[in-house]
């Protein structure tokens, strides 16, 4: 592992301390936040608060994967995240990455300031995604996932799940080299409640170690905020109120080695960060 992931602009350290990143959603109907930054103004409060409670970089998404969602018109997902990314990047040296998985998204979002993409579908959607990562040099995060767009949250679950997301990850990174993408610009991302039932979340979660070992030139990105597995294992619908678990489930990640955490509640998220950070340091 060398310890830096670089983007377009900078080499990020992921060595010393464990990376939160912030999440922005500017869309009508994300299960968590949706509709609460849909406006520039309050896209860029809600950043500005983020990157106050110490959020290393913000994913922009336009587009709501929850289960059931319908999909947004490529027209309409830029005109989301195009404007918010251009403000922000005015008043902030703040990483920017585009939660999308469309090339064209993609290309408007790195032209906009953007300098991640942040691709669900590891390439599996929409290959030239890859290309824009390419010409622009831009970090690149692989997420793990089965079906499509309309199927992910209604597929068969894989017997051995580890061993699907290893070979998944091994696929979507030659897909990515083969398109000319550098290893050092790839973040893996296990992709928990996508493709995978309760236990197998749980299950990765706890044996996250193996993943980190097997892929260890990559830094490994986890993201449980809020997310349906906790309301179900704690007995809690309202996904605004699932705080207490994301964090359990965010202390254990990074325990196993994990390197960058994708959360709602970034203050509270940095906090336990840096106390799991400061005790693996006497853990070997």
């Amino acid at each position: 592992m060398n310890g830096t992931w670089h983007t377009s602009r900078r080499a990020i350290d992921y060595r010393h301390k464990t990376l939160v990143m912030g999440v922005l959603n500017v869309t009508p109907d994300s299960f968590s936040d949706g509709g609460t930054a849909i406006t520039i103004d309050d896209a860029l409060r809600r950043t500005d608060q983020m990157i106050s409670d110490g959020a290393d970089m913000i994913d922009i998404g336009g587009e709501s994967t929850r289960p059931g969602a319908e999909r947004a018109t490529v027209a309409d997902e830029i005109a989301r995240v195009v404007p918010v990314i251009e403000a922000i990047v005015k008043r902030s040296d703040t990483p920017i990455s585009v939660d999308t998985t469309r090339s064209e998204v993609a290309a408007a979002a790195v032209d906009a300031g953007a300098e991640i993409i942040n691709d669900i579908s590891g390439l599996r959607w929409d290959v030239a995604i890859a290309d824009v990562a390419a010409r622009s040099n831009t970090g690149l995060i692989l997420m793990h996932l089965r079906g499509n767009f309309e199927t992910m949250h209604q597929q068969y679950p894989e017997t051995d799940i580890l061993t699907d997301v290893s070979g998944g990850f091994t696929k979507t990174i030659e897909r990515a080299v083969d398109r000319g993408i550098r290893k050092e610009c790839i973040v893996l991302d296990v992709g928990i409640g996508f493709s995978k039932t309760q236990e197998q979340n749980l299950e990765l979660l706890a044996k996250l170690g193996k993943l980190v070992d097997e892929f260890h030139d990559f830094p490994l990105l986890v993201g449980v905020s809020r997310k349906s597995f906790i309301g179900r294992v704690a007995g809690v619908k309202d996904p605004g109120e699932r705080l207490p678990g994301s964090l359990a489930a965010a202390v254990v990640a990074i325990w196993n080695g994990a390197s960058i955490l994708r959360v709602h509640d970034v203050s509270e998220t940095r906090q336990a960060s840096a106390i799991v950070d400061s005790i693996r340091k006497f853990s070997t």
